[in-house]
């Protein structure tokens, strides 16, 4: 919110209920007929990051995915209603706002704002639809400028972006920072700028902020575009996700990197939905699909003999995939990777085991056998003494930057969340990753490398070597092992949410082998 506007009781109790395991969010938006876009697409987003979605409706529109035919915007003073119904009842721990209409309808949800004052509001200035049609009268567009500043987080895109600053369209990434940049300064939020429209292979993300006296600050999400026809609803589907895992994380960088990888599954997995002719929906619910179980050529895995665990073990593979082609990791085979990265890894890896082993000891005092107990104690453990010790001798020899980097700290931060979510089996499926995926990397990297020959001067040849310890492969077997107890033992909705976690510390292990590239 901004600090133009001091709390109230009821903002006092919404914001005391922001850290929730369910978050309840209300979306006020236009509606979309065949499902795609506007409140239909905001309520699966939110459902599918685990909120309770609520809906209050600001216009009817007749469209599909070819296009908007008509629209009708309701008398304001209902719409006030609506609102009001909500919050004189419900809790609201954060709102995502998306089409408008028209200035009265502006004027309605600004007054309730500043009465009700939610803990997390978003707002995407929904004005023009991806088909191209406007969805705001021009006579509002001042009035939702005058909006802007009662939002935390603005979700643009490079259109609107424009439109909001009556400037040009941005031609490239620089420029479009810039706008966000200038927009942040005028409203006081934040700013997520989208390279959604811009051309290239590249598809990245930056969230823009800009204290009064200080130099605006920018955290770039990187990403890859999608090819796909099916674009219909990714802005409200993105801003809904974001306002859910904002008002269940509080942490706009940790909510980002948890839904962009969602929204690129989401891209990926649109065309089985198979509906409309035109640019068809995203797939909301991708990560909750069984997928047939399927061997990868080429390479043994381990299945401890659950559907469950076959198909998180699977929905790590593309996470697989990715680490393999990272510049980091064929540098490291190949001995060219530079000095400074691989300082940088060490020195990050050795922050995260500290905080990893916090987490390990946390799933001790959790675990419900005096097995389990013993064996996520002695992990904790062993991350001080022994890797830590291996860490700090290759340390010792290099100069390294010891500050905790952007990637280390959101990853620690998302298996410390994991930790206090309550639910032990969440809590060994978000730290599972840190012994299976990097058991299967080092595994793989160890035989390629070994297979290769190792050449003259290599300067990881050690290291790598390493790699082929038993005694952290069985510990490996028995984490799985342990894992896949707690899902078996669990209900449905606590497997969906085990799923959830494990996704997140797989996209966190690609990027941690990523960070040298970007920060060292």
């Amino acid at each position: 919110m901004s600090s133009t506007f001091l709390p109230s009781p009821a903002a006092a109790d919404s914001a005391s209920a922001v850290l929730r395991t369910i978050p309840r969010v209300l979306a006020i938006a236009g509606s979309d007929p065949s499902g795609g876009a506007g409140i239909q697409a905001d309520l699966k987003s939110i459902a599918a990051h685990g909120g309770y979605g609520m809906a209050v409706v600001t216009a009817l529109t007749a469209q599909n995915t070819q296009g908007v035919r008509a629209v009708h915007v309701p008398p304001a003073s209902f719409l006030a209603e609506q609102l009001e119904a909500i919050s004189d009842d419900i809790v609201v721990d954060g709102v995502k706002i998306g089409m408008l209409g028209d200035a009265d309808v502006i004027g309605v949800v600004r007054t309730w704002l500043t009465k009700v004052r939610p803990g997390v509001v978003v707002l995407d200035p929904v004005m023009v639809a991806t088909s191209g049609d406007r969805l705001l009268q021009e006579s509002a567009d001042t009035a939702l400028r005058e909006l802007l500043p009662l939002a935390d987080l603005l979700t643009p895109n490079l259109p609107e972006l424009a439109m909001l600053l009556e400037e040009p369209l941005a031609k490239d990434w620089e420029a479009a920072l810039e706008q966000g940049k200038r927009l942040a300064a005028v409203t006081g939020a934040t700013v997520l700028v989208k390279g959604g429209h811009l051309d290239g292979g590249e598809c990245p993300d930056a969230l823009v902020s800009v204290s009064a006296g200080l130099e605006a600050k920018v955290v770039v999400v990187p990403g890859e575009r999608v090819p796909t026809r099916n674009s219909h609803g990714t802005g409200c589907s993105l801003s809904s996700a974001l306002a859910t895992t904002q008002a269940r994380l509080g942490n706009w960088e940790e909510a980002l990197r948890e839904v962009k990888p969602w929204l690129r599954g989401a891209l990926e997995e649109s065309d089985i939905l198979e509906v409309g002719r035109g640019a068809g929906p995203v797939h909301h619910f991708h990560h909750f699909q069984a997928k047939p179980a399927t061997e990868p050529k080429g390479q043994a895995r381990v299945h401890p003999g659950s559907n469950f665990m076959e198909e998180l073990r699977e929905s790590a593979d593309h996470h697989l995939a990715s680490i393999y082609r990272l510049e980091f990791i064929r540098g490291l085979v190949e001995g060219s990777l530079p000095e400074q990265q691989f300082a940088y890894y060490l020195s990050q890896d050795a922050i995260y085991l500290n905080g990893y082993s916090r987490v390990l000891s946390r799933a001790s005092a959790m675990a419900p056998t005096e097995e389990e107990q013993l064996f996520w104690a002695r992990s904790a453990q062993q991350c001080l003494e022994v890797e830590s010790e291996l860490h700090r001798t290759w340390l010792s020899t290099r100069p390294v930057r010891s500050e905790l980097g952007p990637v280390t700290k959101s990853y620690v931060d998302h298996l410390l969340a994991s930790s206090l979510a309550g639910s032990y089996g969440v809590l060994v499926a978000a730290a599972l990753p840190c012994f299976w995926l990097y058991a299967e990397v080092g595994a793989t990297l160890h035989l390629e490398f070994e297979a290769n020959g190792a050449p003259a001067g290599h300067a990881y040849a050690d290291w790598l070597r390493t790699y082929a310890d038993e005694e952290f492969a069985a510990a490996t077997r028995q984490a799985i092992a342990f894992t896949e107890r707690a899902a078996l033992a669990g209900s449905e909705a606590e497997r969906q949410a085990m799923a959830v976690a494990f996704g997140q510390s797989s996209r966190y292990e690609v990027e941690f082998f990523d960070a040298p590239r970007l920060h060292a």
